[in-house]
């Protein structure tokens, strides 16, 4: 399904309900999706894939080789959270269905914008940054290995993990976030630990800063430590746009902005390599409130459009990136309008607030 030819009526794409709250934020954003695209000329062809709790009880496994072979032949999927600490042994202690897929289709970019929405309270207002963390390696050992875990035990009273940083990755990765700022504020911030872990974070810094300067020379570039940042992100967020970071660090920094810009529950994310990209939302599985419609849908509908905007880059098709826009400006509207659920301090239910984001996803 690669290739810039690729006309908008022949996108189709992956569903993994997942766990929890993913058998209701994924078949709405489903809808929200199908209603843009019709909107915008064309259809979506959905393919369904079995992942989680209920690919166990019917294949014997949380991630079914049939998922993974139909997912060869997709460029674009929506992956729900899922509750891997629900799991029964084995499973529970493997890698998670999400880690196994991004490893397989060396999902290395995870894109995550902080943008505060209005009709949702935040730290920080004004903030409207991205995220871009390396996903493949880094401090990160449940999938810096080719085999096996990068974390392990010599002993039973020691306990050791060990952080990859490679050049080739570094190089990946920096090109992803200074191409993103020449479409932004052409500012890239290198985040590191380098004065601590001069080896492996100063490779990481140094890669990114040269990648910078040769090939990027009208993005403005600086660095932080990752320490300094956490601090400068509360007290002046607004001030960033592109942050470019390593494995970990990018998921907590991550975590954290979404909270500054407003809340967890409006942050979308997608995970792509050069040919594929998944949507999926930051947030987790929540099976505490799942089941009961009131979940929100927020973050997997802004984290579908980014889906649909990367495939339209990559083939070439306005269409697409009409399709995301539409889901946007729905989905920040509906919000605006005091349309919101419980955690947003709203009273809608999913069904109520996917309802009016529909509406306004078809209204033009």
């Amino acid at each position: 399904m690669s290739g810039a030819t690729a006309n908008i009526s022949d996108t189709r794409i992956g569903v993994l309900l997942g766990d929890g709250i993913g058998h209701e934020i994924v078949p709405a954003t489903q809808r929200v999706v199908s209603a843009a695209v019709t909107a915008a000329g064309g259809d979506v062809d959905w393919v369904d894939l079995p992942l989680g709790l209920g690919a166990i009880e019917s294949h014997g496994t949380p991630i079914p080789d049939s998922t993974l072979s139909a997912l060869d032949e997709l460029d674009a999927w929506i992956l729900g959270p899922h509750d891997s600490a629900a799991y029964p042994e084995p499973f529970r202690g493997r890698l998670t269905p999400g880690g196994v897929v991004r490893k397989r289709f060396d999902l290395f970019a995870n894109i995550r914008p902080a943008r505060s929405l209005e009709g949702v309270a935040s730290t920080v207002p004004d903030m409207d940054l991205v995220i871009v963390r390396e996903n493949t390696e880094g401090l990160y050992a449940d999938r810096n290995m080719f085999a096996g875990s990068g974390e392990f035990m010599p002993t039973p009273d020691v306990a050791l993990a060990v952080g990859v940083v490679t050049r080739k990755a570094c190089e990946r990765i920096a090109h992803t976030a200074f191409a993103l700022a020449r479409t932004r504020g052409r500012h890239v911030t290198i985040v590191h630990k380098a004065n601590v872990l001069s080896m492996t974070t100063g490779l990481f810094r140094d890669v990114c800063r040269e990648v910078g300067e040769r090939d990027y020379p009208d993005v403005r570039i600086d660095d932080e430590h990752v320490d300094a940042m956490t601090a400068h992100l509360v007290r002046r967020g607004r001030d960033f746009d592109v942050v470019v970071t390593e494995n970990m660090f990018g998921d907590i920094l991550s975590d954290l902005t979404g909270e500054l810009s407003g809340s967890l529950g409006t942050a979308p994310s997608i995970n792509s390599s050069e040919t594929k990209v998944m949507a999926q939302a930051a947030h987790g599985a929540a099976p505490d409130i799942a089941g009961h419609n009131r979940a929100n849908p927020t973050a997997l509908m802004l984290s579908a459009a980014m889906m649909l905007e990367w495939l339209g880059d990559r083939r070439a098709d306005r269409h697409l990136g009409v399709a995301a826009h539409r889901i946007r400006d729905a989905v920040r509207a509906t919000i605006a309008s005091g349309v919101a659920t419980a955690d947003l301090g709203g009273l809608a239910s999913t069904s109520e607030f996917t309802e009016t984001v529909l509406a306004r996803t078809l209204r033009r």
